[in-house]
């Protein structure tokens, strides 16, 4: 193992931060992507364990790059811990969705854990949540987005195949 400085870390990450909502904002997920080491693993819990920026890409830009991931607007690191010996960062992230129309703004979290090969760049990511929690802060989403009346009738159509 390599220790990194406390510092470069702290910047690593900040970076990674910014990134991420920088990438929700204008739904371009490229950037995120080239935080990652040509042979980086992403550990997701749905999509299993992607190797590469390809395949890190494919998940990114489905997942977050289109409706209704694209509803993603703020992403609060809650509170992050740093072992400079081992490269590695553990935060909890919030994940919020726009305001469907009524108010309402319910945040789903994760545990993130970042191991940091140098450069700027990442050897690994697992996100550690429960799908099934975050599939109902989207139903619930689109319920009162439907209420609202603030969807399109293309994401309409989306929630009514999706069930």
């Amino acid at each position: 193992m390599t220790a990194f400085t406390r510092a470069e870390l702290e910047s690593a990450f900040g970076t990674w931060h910014r990134t991420v909502r920088e990438c929700a904002r204008t739904h371009d997920w490229a950037p995120f992507v080239a935080l990652f080491t040509e042979k980086a693993e992403y550990h997701e819990a749905n999509a299993g364990v992607l190797v590469g920026p390809e395949q890190i890409a494919g998940w990114i830009d489905f997942a977050m790059g289109r409706f209704p991931g694209t509803e993603y607007e703020e992403f609060p690191v809650h509170w992050h811990v740093i072992d400079e010996q081992a490269g590695v960062i553990v935060a909890k992230v919030g994940n919020l969705m726009r305001d469907p129309g009524d108010g309402w703004r319910l945040e789903t979290t994760n545990l993130l854990v970042l191991e940091y090969a140098g450069g700027g760049r990442f050897s690994r990511e697992e996100d550690v949540y429960d799908p099934a929690v975050f599939i109902g802060q989207v139903q619930e989403w689109g319920k009162r987005a439907v209420a609202s009346g603030t969807l399109t009738d293309e994401q309409r159509a989306w929630f009514a195949q999706s069930g």
